[in-house]
């Protein structure tokens, strides 16, 4: 059964890099958004991802007021959330975890190891 995973960012060109790295693995079933406000739609409207790859940076609502958000919607209040942002200083990534997030990928990312740092996430591992 393959990973279903919601990738949210505001920025064209990062979706179409990382939709075509992760489109590469057969056990990944990718959905990618422009908006947390249209990711925080779908997730109302039924979408249950096994993991969230969410932008830090958005416009009008950014990854924290997605994740904050994601939690009060009953059965997504445990899933996984992945932030993505060129920011990492190490209080910034301290304060990504405090929020709940299981992990953060620094931008720009390694297309071709972006599956395979998602799934190290998912086992717990820190990357």
């Amino acid at each position: 059964m393959p990973l279903n995973l919601l990738h949210v960012d505001d920025e064209a060109d990062i979706r179409e890099v990382a939709a075509f790295s992760l489109e590469l693995d057969p056990d990944i079933a990718l959905t990618s958004l422009p908006s947390g406000e249209e990711a925080l739609e779908r997730l109302h409207g039924g979408m249950r991802p096994d993991v969230i790859l969410l932008d830090v940076m958005m416009p009008k609502l950014d990854g924290p007021g997605v994740l904050k958000q994601l939690r009060g919607i009953s059965g997504l209040e445990q899933t996984p959330v992945i932030f993505m942002t060129a920011r990492v200083q190490a209080s910034e990534r301290d304060q990504y975890l405090e929020l709940g997030a299981i992990g953060v990928i620094t931008k720009p990312f390694d297309p071709m190891s972006l599956a395979g740092q998602i799934r190290d996430l998912m086992s717990g591992a820190r990357v």
